[in-house]
């Protein structure tokens, strides 16, 4: 599909002319926006679902959790495959090929019968949200030349996102009163064919000059990839097997081995899929660990949430639901208060608290959650509160510190530290439930000792995500602090910037500029 130079004057996408304002680009942002929608709606919906899918499909505790994994393990270790090749051969012929698969893969979900048949359609989704969810950051940091709308835009998509996330359990839940869960997922074809629509007319083709010209490091992607997809996926089977799977410790060995290979691969290849000192830069690893302590928070909530409301409390899914309406609230009225309080703190400082909340509400539900609802409700504000803000400020952190042909990575490590992160969480928590608990969680009787024992799991795990995520947080913090102090100094002497950039040091990320004013992030 090619845009006509009509919609593409109206979109303000004219070669070589970027947007001037953000409404210029409404069909692009759309398509984008749409993007992001899917990624974040698609997880929410299907963590809500679980208990039916498992009663229904007859899905053990791990069955269960490999429905949920498969998606990430895909996700996770193929994004960075598909950024190094999007920046090669076209960020936008990438991202529409991926949502044509992502399309067919949705409409998969009417046939599937057993437990295999959805793993293996969650499998299809998280290659096609590899080559598509990237790109819909790198896309929209690339339609703007001024710093402010490049923000601005990425303001856009991510709220599209989070209300995704937010309305996810809601809708979900009243869906699946009505419907059968297979709809849940099949809603994601008619959206995957509104971003290929908003894509296909308000994007232009990739300028070849804005593209890299050196081949893709296919090993180092693959050692990734490897490394990525066991590290996920080898405590599953280790504990499916109390341990003693020759599979399970096949899988800790090539983890271990292919991030030693990784590493390697990446400091000795000319062409490196990952150039490892561009991670050392303050904005992008500051950025990176905020967005992973968010993507772990996140998602260890959530999952734990639909386990304490709808089997330890017993809630059927549309009360369920209802439950989770507070973090609609707060996501969708907290839009406004955005704004001030960047201008208040700064956008590092505000990085920083944002993951901080995040952080917050899944230790106060691991330590309070099993006490009542108001201690749900409290974590589901404070997770909120944190992701509306932390999301933006974090990708635009570690796009504006990396070379401008290498937006489609920095967007793929954006998206993998989130996903990485998020996958672990999962992981981690249905491990413990798993070990502690035993058998079936969705065929058990659930007696006294039992549900206390449930409890407990829930307890443990949630305590245990919430340290590793305060940990990344402070890792964010520090380096956040390292970016101020660096570019203090690239401003009193220009010739002492970032080691590798060719472009000025770039302001403090505390400093409110002129590109990142609250009357502007307000406005989006």
């Amino acid at each position: 599909m090619s845009p006509s130079p009509h919609l593409i004057r109206r979109a303000g996408l004219r070669t070589g002319d970027a947007p001037p304002r953000l409404s210029d680009a409404w069909i692009a942002l759309a398509g984008l926006s749409a993007v992001f929608l899917f990624e974040m709606l698609d997880n929410s919906v299907l963590n809500v679902a679980l208990p039916t899918i498992g009663r229904e499909l007859a899905a053990s505790t791990t069955g269960l959790q490999w429905v949920s994994a498969a998606y990430s393990v895909a996700f996770g270790g193929l994004m960075l495959l598909f950024g190094a090749v999007a920046d090669r051969v076209g960020r936008r012929r990438v991202m529409m090929t991926g949502l044509v698969l992502l399309a067919a893969a949705s409409l998969a979900t009417a046939a599937v019968t057993t437990t295999g048949e959805l793993v293996a359609v969650r499998v299809l989704m998280g290659v096609a949200a590899a080559m598509t969810t990237p790109g819909s950051m790198a896309l929209a940091f690339r339609l703007f030349d001024d710093e402010g709308l490049r923000v601005r835009a990425l303001t856009v998509i991510s709220t599209a996102g989070l209300v995704g996330l937010a309305v996810g359990p809601t809708v979900g839940g009243f869906v699946l009163a009505v419907a059968p869960w297979q709809v849940l997922l099949l809603a994601d074809a008619p959206i995957a064919v509104l971003a290929l629509v908003g894509i296909g007319l308000g994007v232009a083709r990739d300028d070849p000059a804005g593209l890299r010209r050196d081949p893709v490091d296919v090993a180092g992607a693959l050692l990734g990839s490897a490394t990525v997809s066991t590290a996920l996926v080898t405590p599953t089977v280790l504990v499916e097997s109390g341990g003693t799977s020759g599979w399970g410790w096949l899988g800790v060995a090539v983890t271990v081995v292919g991030a030693v290979g990784f590493v390697a691969r990446e400091r000795s290849a000319r062409h490196p899929v990952v150039d490892l000192s561009l991670l050392a830069r303050p904005l992008v690893s500051s950025g990176l660990a905020f967005k992973a302590a968010s993507g772990l928070a996140v998602a260890g909530l959530s999952y734990l949430v639909t386990l304490q409301l709808q089997f330890a409390w017993g809630w059927p899914p549309a009360l369920a639901a209802v439950g989770t309406l507070p973090q609609v609230v707060v996501l969708l009225a907290g839009g406004r208060l955005v704004g001030p309080f960047v201008r208040r703190v700064g956008l590092a400082r505000a990085a920083g608290i944002s993951a901080a909340s995040v952080v917050a509400g899944l230790a106060v539900f691991g330590a309070l959650g099993r006490h009542g609802y108001v201690w749900v409700l409290v974590a589901l504000v404070l997770v909120a509160a944190g992701m509306r803000v932390v999301g933006v400020v974090a990708g635009a952190s570690v796009l504006t510190g990396l070379p401008a042909d290498r937006t489609s990575v920095g967007a793929a490590l954006v998206d993998t530290s989130s996903e990485l992160a998020s996958g672990a969480a999962v992981t981690v928590a249905g491990t413990v439930v798993a070990v502690l608990v035993g058998g079936s969680i969705t065929t058990t009787t659930w007696t006294t000792a039992r549900l206390a024992t449930f409890q407990d799991a829930l307890t443990v795990a949630g305590l245990g995500l919430a340290v590793v995520a305060a940990a990344l947080v402070v890792v964010g913090t520090t380096r956040a602090r390292a970016a101020d102090g660096r570019a203090d100094r690239g401003r009193a002497d220009p010739g002492r910037g970032d080691p590798g950039r060719t472009e000025p040091a770039p302001e403090p990320l505390s400093t409110p500029t002129r590109s990142t004013t609250t009357e502007e992030t307000s406005r989006a």
